[in-house]
């Protein structure tokens, strides 16, 4: 998994299989979320990506992001899909298979 921590975000979701989890520290539901987007990390073939929309309010506002979580996958840099709020691992599977 990587935290975005620089402004090369364009360059990180440009690859064949990108999940992004927008989150805040302060958030129940984000962290109800993030073990089960570390098991999606460790077990498929995805780059995983946390934006911590507190640090990085304009790649927030840029995808419009009015609530978190919030999940994008991207695939060759273009958004397939997007889920806002708590959701399983096998929701997540599905989008990404």
């Amino acid at each position: 998994m990587i935290e975005l921590n620089n402004e090369n975000f364009d360059e990180l979701i440009n690859d064949e299989l990108v999940l992004v989890d927008f989150f805040a520290t302060w958030c129940g539901p984000c962290r109800m979320l993030s073990p089960i987007i570390e098991e999606v990390a460790n077990e498929e073939n995805v780059k995983v990506i946390k934006v911590d929309v507190d640090k990085h309010e304009d790649i927030a506002k840029r995808f419009g992001i009015m609530s978190i979580p919030t999940v994008i996958v991207f695939k060759n840099g273009e958004e397939v899909n997007k889920n806002i709020g708590l959701v399983s691992k096998e929701e997540i599977l599905n989008w990404i298979k």
